[in-house]
């Protein structure tokens, strides 16, 4: 064994695990964000760039040991260009610093070319080294990859104290229930006050078919992940789990707790067929329901982990020359994935069994890739040099999804309402405010909820905590508690380091 591992690291193969750390620690970077198969595609090709490269430096040196140092240097300069560029862009964005970087890359592939075309060396001596250095970094990263692995089954809670009731009774006909999750749509009045946006007639729309729009409704939570891992599991996260402390800032719990939360669990208990769609981000996805749904594959060929492993290697100069466009790619893919959604309402509210549907809507969270008619927008118009939304970008691209997401909202809302035989439950809700507000308005959520027959359960005042409480309640003989409506804000990065909210219009329930 000892000779094995011996002929094994004094063979150059430094050069491969180089190439794979980069996709390796940017899956990792990226955990939870990005499913690991996102990276397969980045993998393969980087693996063949640095074997071309070492091809390239072996018909040169025509030595294997001198021909794979000199490649792992060169590969280092190759994907550690793009890090050094976006931090030197966020550092000193008024400098000029590209002139200095090309000048610094530039003398190291010279110093390094002059190094490994000495004659008298041969850097056999060096290959354990390198091998284990490359080994380490690859593995050390490999293990910070979220395989999804080990999670234990499908009908689970990811939450120890989920608060989940087995005494919930299937009614005679059982209406659909659809969750409908609009990220960082604004309350009504804060987009009139912050944007100058009316949006009375998407209310009025609502109201009209039968909806509750809660006019003073405030989410319980500022960010996506604490918000829906207290909404779906109808709990605040402080009694949720005892991993949520405020010293901590880790989020695999909570990313579990999501997506094996205890509403998914009771209706997979009912007997409820249960659907989730494609939303670019692992971490929302629920790809282990019934009806995991996304589009086909972008017809561009590069989907938005390739575009951002890119620009961080020196081959994000393929976007300057005009030879491919990540930001480009990333627009296709977000709008493929929000048209992919809305096409399908009328396949899903035509399931003939009782289907619990969680629907999560980018729009209008950036980036902003639809203008108020549904036209392709290009994402970098709204940003500056860093990737940056200023406030009057922001504000044009936000207002110009949020009427364009109120039209396919009303039309998927019309076509459930016609396909289903047993008047369904809607729920339309945020899970807070827009970016680039204050504490408070950035808590303003939307909420409008169709309850047939009980819109009087409903108040103005009520928090997504509360609202699959009284769905349960309500049609399913649940015997839930409604809680005190609480809103707590937590900074970066401590994410469980709540201070409480007011709301300013609440009376109480």
């Amino acid at each position: 064994m000892q000779k094995f591992f011996s002929k094994l690291f004094n063979a150059p193969w430094h050069p491969v695990a180089i190439s794979a750390y980069p996709v390796f620690y940017l899956l990792s970077s990226n955990a939870g964000q990005v499913s690991p198969s996102a990276g397969l595609r980045s993998l393969i090709a980087s693996i063949f760039f640095g074997l071309l490269v070492y091809f390239a430096a072996w018909l040169f040196f025509r030595q294997t040991h001198k021909a794979a140092f000199l490649t792992t240097l060169l590969l280092g300069l190759f994907f550690t260009y793009g890090h050094a560029y976006i931090a030197l862009d966020e550092e000193f964005p008024d400098s000029n610093y590209i002139s200095w970087l090309n000048a610094g890359w530039i003398a190291l592939f010279l110093i390094f070319v002059f190094w490994a075309t000495r004659p008298k060396l041969t850097f056999t001596a060096t290959t354990v080294n390198l091998n284990v250095i490359a080994l380490a970094l690859a593995v050390m990263s490999l293990t910070q990859i979220n395989f999804g692995l080990g999670g234990g089954d499908v009908h689970r809670l990811g939450a120890a104290n989920a608060p989940v009731q087995a005494d919930l009774t299937l009614p005679e006909n059982p209406p659909d229930v659809y969750f409908f999750l609009m990220d960082s749509y604004g309350r009504s009045d804060l987009l009139k006050t912050a944007y100058g946006f009316d949006n009375s007639e998407f209310d009025s729309a609502l109201a009209e078919r039968g909806f509750y729009v809660a006019s003073c409704s405030q989410s319980n939570y500022v960010r996506t992940e604490l918000s829906l891992g207290s909404s779906l599991n109808m709990q605040y996260l402080q009694d949720l789990d005892a991993a949520f402390t405020p010293e901590s800032t880790k989020r695999k719990k909570l990313w579990d707790a999501l997506k094996h939360n205890a509403v998914r669990y009771n209706f997979e208990t009912l007997g409820y067929e249960t659907v989730n769609f494609a939303s670019g981000f692992d971490w929302l996805e629920l790809r282990d329901v019934d009806h995991f749904m996304s589009p086909p594959a972008i017809t561009s060929g590069m989907s938005d982990f390739e575009g951002l492993f890119l620009r961080t290697t020196l081959a994000r100069y393929a976007q300057t020359w005009g030879w491919v466009d990540p930001d480009y790619i990333l627009g296709v893919g977000f709008r493929d994935r929000f048209t992919y959604i809305f096409n399908s309402m009328d396949e899903i509210s035509k399931m003939p069994q009782p289907t619990f549907a969680y629907i999560h809507l980018i729009s209008p969270h950036p980036p902003f890739v639809f203008d108020p008619e549904g036209n392709p927008t290009y994402p970098p118009d709204f940003w500056n040099k860093q990737r940056q939304y200023p406030a009057d970008l922001y504000q044009k691209g936000y207002v110009n999804q949020v009427q364009y997401l109120n039209h396919n909202m009303l039309q998927a809302v019309d076509t459930i309402l016609a396909n289903s035989k047993t008047p369904p439950i809607i729920i339309i809700q945020s899970d807070h405010g827009p970016w680039l507000q204050t504490k408070d308005k950035r808590m303003r959520n939307y909420t409008a909820i169709y309850f047939p027959e009980h819109n009087d359960t409903l108040y103005s005042t009520i928090t997504p905590v509360n609202i699959f409480r009284l769905v349960f309640n309500t049609y399913f003989g649940g015997k839930y508690d409604i809680l005190k409506d609480v809103s707590y804000f937590s900074p970066v990065p401590k994410l469980y380091e709540f201070g409480e909210i007011k709301n300013p219009c609440s009376t109480g329930n």
